[in-house]
């Protein structure tokens, strides 16, 4: 979905209109969180936001993930699959399934460690475990109360924050605040700005600690596109990251198109892009996200075949005491 744009704007007559439904979705939201999970049988972290969109949770957990291994440990990855056919659980095997089986993010995590997609995280978990999870890394789900959580990560824009700081449909969180905080062990806050002071106030008092973190673009990538007219489009959670990423690193953006977050790019969609880089010659650019659920359909095989990407990796300030947090619950 495309979030509206009085999400992230003051006090607006249609948030107000939508206090009716942001009080019975908050009661439920905030009941669920205080409901007791099962436990897995193996340590859960879970990284999750405190909004609808995108914050960089894959990022983070990759990063998480990643971590772990490095330890010693062997995670796997748990997700829904937001976007698939495939309710599982299933094991993602890159070289059969395709973003339109398992979506498109567990074939970002399948790169780093096996990934287990299910819409039931508690099935998910039992079989993460039998195919010999030692520890269990879930991107999303912490407002999920199946799955008891020993670490609970929560991921923050800092250009963006919570928005209007208002619940879902008035505003972008996904619970009340402090009910969320309340439930969190970690703060990673994303990029600069000053729009999440609110939160970091709040983990302040909780005694959250707090860590601030860059999605630092891929060098060899920045490399390839320095100075490159290009076109760029992107279907993620804020697809003006992206853009503004991209001109950071300094590619010259002629054209920017963005799509909703998941967007499943169809051979219209991909067509009329490919049309418009050709006639400005222009190199087409996106994000890895989009790269898998174009390279896997084959009405979209002739752009993803000449589209370049701009991948990014979570690089956390104090990097030695997140991954020291991180592994002291293995």
């Amino acid at each position: 979905m495309r979030e509206p744009g009085f999400w992230h704007a003051p006090p607006s007559a249609a948030a107000a209109l939508l206090g009716p439904l942001t009080a019975i979705y908050g009661a439920v939201a905030g009941w669920r969180l205080r409901q007791s999970g099962r436990r897995a049988g193996i340590p859960v972290i879970c990284v999750g936001n405190l909004t609808l969109g995108g914050a960089g949770k894959t990022p983070t957990a990759l990063a998480v993930g990643t971590s772990l291994t490095e330890a010693g440990a062997r995670p796997f990855f748990l997700t829904r699959g937001y976007g698939g056919r495939l309710s599982g659980p299933r094991q993602v095997d890159p070289a059969i399934h395709t973003a339109s089986d398992v979506g498109d993010e567990p074939l970002l995590l399948a790169r780093i460690a096996p990934t287990i997609v299910a819409h039931d995280r508690v099935a998910g978990a039992a079989a993460a475990r039998a195919a010999g999870a030692s520890v269990i890394v879930m991107d999303d789900g912490f407002q999920n109360p199946r799955r008891a959580k020993d670490l609970s990560i929560i991921v923050v824009d800092a250009k963006s924050g919570v928005g209007n700081g208002r619940l879902f449909p008035a505003g972008p969180l996904r619970a009340p605040l402090d009910a969320q905080l309340d439930r969190a062990q970690v703060l990673v806050v994303i990029g600069e700005g000053n729009d999440a002071a609110t939160v970091v106030a709040a983990a302040r008092q909780r005694s959250i600690p707090i860590f601030t973190a860059r999605l630092i673009p891929t060098p060899g990538d920045i490399t390839a596109l320095a100075g490159k007219p290009v076109l760029a489009f992107a279907g993620i959670g804020d697809p003006r990251k992206f853009f503004a990423t991209l001109t950071a690193s300094g590619a010259d953006v002629r054209a920017r198109h963005a799509f909703a977050d998941h967007h499943p790019y169809t051979g219209g969609d991909a067509a009329a892009l490919l049309a418009e880089a050709q006639a400005g010659g222009l190199t087409p650019v996106t994000t890895e996200k989009d790269m898998v659920r174009l390279a896997g359909n084959p009405e979209t095989a002739e752009l993803a075949a000449v589209t370049r990407t701009l991948a990014v990796s979570l690089t956390v300030d104090d990097a030695a005491g997140f991954a020291a947090l991180v592994r002291s619950v293995v």
